[in-house]
């Protein structure tokens, strides 16, 4: 089955997909983005999805391209089209189309819209479940935003590519002060000895993840005890346990940082009680 796109009112063969050259978010980066996991015929966590855009777009003084609900028609419509039903559906708003101009464009702009949708195997999510990944920390070099969505992610990819030439699957941003911010593309967690979850809180120095959120939820149900709270990596390294966080991975254990070991070495039974309950407890909207 060929991929299709959406772009601006007109679904596409993929292949054949574009945006205008001056779109605001190909020049300027001017732009924000959700990803929801598609897990078994349902869009996971949606509303707290398109809650965020709301304040990423808000934040930003972009105009939504078209109505929430009409959003939600496109959505849906791109992952039948995709026949997806385990993967990702992605979408992103830029400020438009206009002559290029670092101040914002005349008002009446319209803002740009794609959605776009992927399969992805359960299995390939699961066997990193199973093994665990390796992590590094970089300092911290992004804006002071990042808690809006934002399509500028130059530091992220060169965090993430750095990971990748040290043989590891992820990158933490450190802080001046040493504490753990959150990962190029995922939030940062540790488990105490005593069993308490812990995450750095969600204020405007991090991403407030979607599936970070719902984990609260699930750590509610499960009686696990949360902290929001700045940790160290040398915390994080003596830790019963550590897990990142994203749409795309709910919850992955982390076995190795910076090449020490963490705790045993093997994935820890309380995030992977945590990934198994997640689906029951997460919201499910029908793809």
């Amino acid at each position: 089955m060929p991929r299709i796109a959406y772009v601006n009112g007109r679904y596409l063969a993929h292949s054949a997909a574009a945006v205008h050259i001056e779109d605001r978010g190909y020049q300027f980066s001017d732009g924000v983005y959700e990803m929801c996991e598609i897990a078994r015929g349902y869009i996971i966590d949606m509303k707290r999805h398109l809650d965020r855009l709301n304040r990423s777009l808000s934040e930003l003084s972009i105009e939504w391209p078209v109505t929430r609900s009409a959003l939600i028609v496109v959505m849906r419509e791109v992952v039948r089209r995709n026949g997806v039903r385990n993967g990702l559906v992605y979408l992103q708003v830029t400020r438009g189309v206009a002559p290029r101009d670092h101040a914002f464009p005349k008002p009446g702009t319209r803002s740009s819209l794609v959605v776009t949708a992927k399969r992805i195997a359960p299995s390939a999510t699961a066997k990193k479940a199973e093994t665990g990944l390796k992590i590094i920390t970089v300092p911290e070099n992004r804006w002071d935003r990042v808690d809006i969505k934002s399509v500028s992610l130059l530091p992220n990819v060169l965090a993430k590519q750095q990971a990748r030439e040290a043989g590891a699957q992820e990158a933490w941003f450190i802080d001046a002060e040493g504490t753990v911010k959150e990962g190029a593309s995922s939030n940062a967690w540790i488990v105490t000895q005593d069993g308490a979850l812990v995450t750095r809180p969600a204020d405007h120095g991090i991403l407030r993840g979607i599936t970070r959120t719902t984990l609260f939820d699930v750590a509610a149900k499960l009686g696990m005890k949360i902290e929001e709270r700045a940790f160290s990596v040398a915390e994080a390294k003596a830790a019963r346990e550590v897990f990142i966080s994203s749409a795309t991975t709910i919850a992955i254990p982390v076995v190795d940082i910076d090449g020490e070991t963490v705790a045993n070495g093997h994935p820890g039974s309380i995030t992977l009680s945590l990934r198994e309950a997640f689906f029951d407890i997460a919201e499910k909207s029908p793809a």
